[in-house]
């Protein structure tokens, strides 16, 4: 009986929430991917639902330059219906997502998420 609970166990950890993020999405902003290379820091992570719409941020660092972040995130974001307006900054539908991306003084890189509602 042991046994057959340990393994039911075993199948289940990857549903957790907590291993949501692991998979390669940002924990809140489920449709947003998670540059390789790169954790998230899922104690910064914040989202609510406003009457504009959903808000949401979360934080991420690595070992990536700063460039090579910026890059992926302007290859990857227009494949999923985002659209440039200007540098780190993404519209899609009525939300608006902002990257802050930064050197982070040991040779990695932090990243900010934002998604907010967009304002008229």
């Amino acid at each position: 009986m042991l046994r057959v609970l340990l393994l039911s166990f075993l199948f289940l950890v990857p549903v957790l929430p907590g291993a949501m993020a692991a998979d390669g999405f940002v924990s809140v902003i489920e449709d947003l991917p998670l540059m390789e290379g790169l954790t998230e820091n899922e104690n910064a992570a914040v989202t609510f639902d406003s009457a504009g719409g959903r808000i949401a941020e979360a934080e991420a660092r690595g070992n990536a330059d700063p460039a090579d972040v910026r890059r992926f995130y302007a290859d990857v974001l227009p494949q999923l219906g985002w659209q440039a307006v200007s540098d780190g900054l993404y519209e899609r539908e009525r939300e608006r997502l902002k990257l802050a991306i930064e050197a982070d003084g040991a040779g990695g890189t932090v990243i900010g998420f934002s998604v907010s509602p967009q304002t008229p």
